[in-house]
């Protein structure tokens, strides 16, 4: 066998190799670099390499499809055979898929599928690590330490089937996340940013932000729990809704098991909401949170399917103008359920027609209110309403007639995102922004800050 190296030379073989009625290939090159500083100095830096090929064979049968999948790292073309051979053993060995379907066809070829991937290194920190340095100056000199890290990665995924489909996608994927910390390390601030490039990434602004915010912990306040008016910033909404996205799946709600079921059977497509003109999409062409524009499976779960690779997305309403539009659905859920093929979209975006920057919204407060940084430890509690629980972190201030008075003790919340849709009295100006809790797998978002009139705080939190 000829020795073959580039990604799609890999599909290509490994396609030619298959004796099965189907078989999808997906190949995933995988680059890196990352910075990490510690106490205004850098510590560490990196740049990975990698590949990841994905083999899915589906073999016809008296009772069905059955379909086998195998993935593999650093796979070189002596690996393909036997890779291959695996996941046509698998698809033998297995019972028909419930969510078997054709594979899909006809999509048109994308015309990079045979150019060599994209790559990331060190030169995507460029402009970001000097105006990072001038940042540890300043925070240095206002008596504050700043610890954090940067990644970027880029993967192009290469997908080929046996059905024709030749297509291709860059991804990439910076996140950064910024502490600023006391010198006594009793007052702590955090602010993190979502970017294809660190072009659009300011350390000064967000060193900015968090001395500010230290400033603001000076005071320390003693809160109860209880019910707040309540501001959540981009990042908090943004960790709810995602959490809401994945489990907005219509089969399960079809069978009566989530908060999108309607009492008595069906579900509840085609109810309000919220009464703000709130919309909740996907786009994978929405600017600055660019995502495939088709479908990529590595597995089939309850929303996505195997046999579902390479079929096109659309922008996709989830809640149009306060009112639930689409729940999310494979070509076999949509099926069963009666739905439209809905496929889940990698980035969400929640629009409200607001104006106000947070600042604006915090100014705009009369009496008291919370001011939140962020979310994290977000668990489901019920399902049936979408209760969460989870807590706040880095950060919890006490503003009082339009002016941010202190810091106060953080809480464990119960809350639930459909619920608090309903209860949202301002949305603010949607702007792009980092998932606290769920940056490690979700991090195309925008979103704005709401006001909740009446966030619950369960309890008081220890955490920081």
């Amino acid at each position: 066998m000829s020795r073959v190296s580039k990604p799609y030379e890999i599909v290509e073989r490994a396609l030619e190799l298959s004796t099965t009625d189907g078989l999808v290939v997906i190949a995933d090159e995988h680059s890196s670099a990352n910075l990490r500083w510690a106490g205004n100095a850098l510590t560490t830096n990196g740049v990975t390499r990698g590949r990841t090929l994905t083999v899915i064979a589906t073999v016809d049968g008296a009772e069905g499809t059955a379909s086998g999948v195998v993935s593999r790292s650093a796979v070189t073309a002596d690996d393909l055979e036997p890779l291959v051979r695996a996941a046509e053993a698998a698809a033998r060995g297995a019972g028909p898929a419930e969510d078997a379907q054709p594979l899909v066809s006809g999509v048109p070829s994308s015309p990079d599928f045979t150019d060599a991937p994209a790559e990331t290194g060190s030169e995507v920190f460029a402009d970001f690590a000097p105006a990072l340095g001038d940042a540890f100056a300043r925070a240095r000199a206002g008596g504050r330490e700043l610890y954090g890290f940067a990644n970027h990665e880029l993967t192009s995924t290469y997908l080929g089937t046996s059905t024709g489909l030749r297509l291709r996608h860059d991804q990439p994927t910076g996140t950064l996340e910024l502490n600023a910390k006391s010198p006594d390390r009793t007052r702590s601030a955090w602010a993190g940013r979502s970017t294809r490039d660190f072009k659009d990434v300011d350390p000064a602004a967000l060193d900015a932000e968090l001395a500010q915010r230290l400033r603001w912990a000076e005071r320390r306040i003693e809160l109860p729990a209880g019910r707040y008016e309540t501001l959540l910033p981009p990042t908090a909404v943004a960790d709810l809704l995602i959490y809401q996205l994945w489990s907005s799946t219509a089969r399960d709600a079809v069978e009566g098991r989530t908060v999108f079921s309607k009492p008595g059977g069906g579900t509840r497509l085609g109810e309000t909401l919220a009464p703000l003109p709130l919309t909740l999409r996907s786009d994978p062409h929405a600017p600055g949170l660019e995502s495939s524009p088709f479908v990529i499976a590595h597995s089939s779960g309850d929303s996505g399917s195997v046999f579902d690779n390479g079929l096109p997305l659309a922008p996709t309403d989830w809640v149009r103008e306060g009112r639930l539009e689409r729940l999310t659905t494979t070509r076999h859920t949509a099926a069963l359920t009666g739905l439209p093929v809905s496929p889940a979209i990698d980035n969400l975006v929640l629009d409200g027609g607001g104006e106000r920057s947070l600042e604006e919204m915090v100014a705009a407060t009369t009496g008291r209110a919370l001011l939140l940084t962020c979310l994290w430890y977000i668990r489901e509690v019920d399902p049936a309403t979408l209760l969460l629980t989870g807590l706040t972190r880095d950060g919890v201030y006490l503003v009082e007639d339009g002016e941010v008075v202190g810091e106060v003790n953080n809480f464990r919340f119960n809350e639930s995102p459909v619920d608090l849709l309903s209860r949202a009295s301002e949305a603010g100006r949607t702007e792009k922004t980092l998932p606290r809790e769920w940056g490690d797998w979700f991090t195309r978002a925008a979103m704005p800050a709401l006001r909740i009139p009446d966030f619950n705080m369960s309890s008081v939190s220890q955490g920081v």
